[in-house]
């Protein structure tokens, strides 16, 4: 494992479906357009500023950072077969860290907690809960097709 594995990471505009799967995985991981970073000074700042390392496609953007990740690939499985080919860990975490929304950390749902009407009940299924945006998680349908994508790389 490469120590910069784990790193918060800050993606460009272009790759917002890729956080979501770097957040399952358990990166902290921030996307541009959920911090209005859209123009590359903002990004380089966020980057700078939080000490995340840059994930872009934008090849001018990735030669002003001596770490950069430049991704080629348009379609998330290819730009995760990119990364797991510089050295990052893709697999799953065994439980939810960040929200695959908004990366804010979540939180482990009480068993007699109410949750919403989309949610399992939590007596039965683990939920956690977003700390900011409050959206509920678990390890479902979606958690087992992101696995099947990982698996695949």
């Amino acid at each position: 494992m490469a120590d910069h594995e784990r790193d918060p990471l800050v993606l460009d505009a272009m790759l917002g479906k890729l956080a979501t799967y770097l957040r399952m995985c358990g990166y902290d991981t921030a996307y541009a357009l959920d911090r209005d970073a859209e123009a590359d000074a903002d990004l380089l700042a966020l980057a700078e500023t939080e000490g995340r390392r840059l994930v872009t496609r934008d090849e001018g953007l990735a030669r002003q950072v001596p770490d950069a990740v430049l991704l080629t690939e348009r379609d998330v499985p290819d730009q995760l077969r990119e990364l797991a080919a510089a050295g990052f860990d893709l697999e799953l975490s065994a439980e939810p860290v960040h929200c695959g929304t908004c990366n804010a950390p979540v939180e482990r749902v009480d068993r007699t907690e109410p949750t919403p009407e989309y949610a399992p009940d939590p007596a039965e299924t683990a939920i956690w809960r977003c700390r900011d945006c409050g959206q509920h998680f678990w390890q479902g349908s979606h958690w087992d097709d992101v696995a099947e994508t990982l698996a695949e790389l």
